[in-house]
């Protein structure tokens, strides 16, 4: 047995190798025949509309050669880099914000500390890489600056381009585009979305919601990683990049719809919980097991289990969400 993933990440001691075997062999026929038909849709020309094949197409999973590229197209990432040439570079050469670099510093050991390829002693060793892309970030977008959690997207980018200048770009459509003010000093994006996915739970899992209300339990406490990290060690990693091959190109509802088919397929044991700590406990189970190992049939869920999930719905509930907090504070 393989003690770390193709991703370079330990597996856990309790890792299980059976049911992981038997579904990464079922994964396989599916990655090859979707391998097959993402290079017939490239033509060699690396280039693609957006269309609703094309969309299809992602939700079904970008096979890991085309991953990168797939990401930079349609995130707009790649023609920002092209229209901004030589301006990463710029960035790392320019003056620098000494409290910015000390932030990052202290978090780079704490990233991903079971993965092989962000170690010390390994050649290359990606903190070199990761500093570069958060310090240039910083630098770029300074009303963000830095805040945990961009460390882990920020690796998690690197190991899928293995390049820094794209994830720098890929970076900058995340937090500048897909996700609305997550990273700011308020977290406003942030408290807002998990304020939205609780709207959502009422609507479409109204007993989950209740219990939740009963036991005083906040969305924040049991969902806040999930948004923040974007499912990065939460998920297992192929289901995490299926996750984000989806959310580059139809945005941030895709983490509504995940969350949403989380809590509806384990409704039943969510509700067993009869106290505050019980509730916490369940959501971190509910985060494991084959039902999110099986990434395949996972994605087919998340468009299938919510029901109807439009834009405007989200924005609707954002707009009412973001004013109630705004006049809590």
């Amino acid at each position: 047995f393989c003690r770390v993933d193709p991703y370079g990440f330990e597996r856990p001691e309790d890792f299980d190798y059976a049911s992981y075997e038997a579904f990464f062999s079922r994964y396989l026929v599916v990655l090859t025949r979707r391998a097959i038909k993402w290079s017939k849709l490239l033509k060699g020309n690396n280039s693609i509309q957006k269309s609703l094949k094309v969309k299809r197409y992602i939700r079904k999973g970008i096979p890991n050669e085309h991953r990168a590229l797939i990401w930079m197209i349609v995130s707009g990432a790649q023609a920002n880099m092209e229209q901004n040439p030589g301006y990463y570079q710029r960035l790392l050469e320019g003056e620098k914000n000494a409290k910015l670099l000390e932030a990052i510093k202290t978090d780079m050991n704490r990233t991903f500390p079971d993965n092989v390829k962000f170690r010390k002693t390994a050649d290359p060793c990606l903190q070199h890489t990761l500093y570069n892309v958060l310090v240039a970030y910083g630098h770029h977008n300074k009303a963000v600056g830095y805040c945990q959690g961009m460390n882990f997207i920020a690796g998690y980018l690197i190991l899928i381009t293995k390049n820094e200048e794209e994830s720098f770009w890929l970076l900058d459509a995340l937090i500048g585009r897909i996700l609305p003010d997550y990273y700011s000093p308020a977290m406003l994006g942030l408290k807002t979305d998990q304020e939205v996915l609780g709207e959502l739970v009422k609507m479409k899992v109204p007993a989950v919601a209740e219990l939740m209300e009963r036991h005083g339990v906040m969305w924040t406490l049991v969902v806040s990683r999930w948004f923040i990290c974007l499912f990065i060690d939460i998920l297992p990693v192929e289901t995490v990049l299926r996750i984000w091959d989806c959310l580059f190109y139809e945005g941030s509802k895709i983490i509504f719809r995940v969350a949403l088919t989380l809590i509806k397929q384990n409704q039943a044991f969510i509700l067993e919980a009869t106290n505050f700590p019980d509730i916490c406990d369940k959501f971190k189970q509910i985060t494991k097991g084959t039902f999110v190992t099986e990434c395949h049939s996972f994605m087919q869920k998340i468009f299938t289990d919510p029901g109807s999930l439009s834009m405007a719905t989200i924005n609707k509930l954002r707009e009412t969400c973001r004013e109630k907090l705004l006049s809590q504070g």
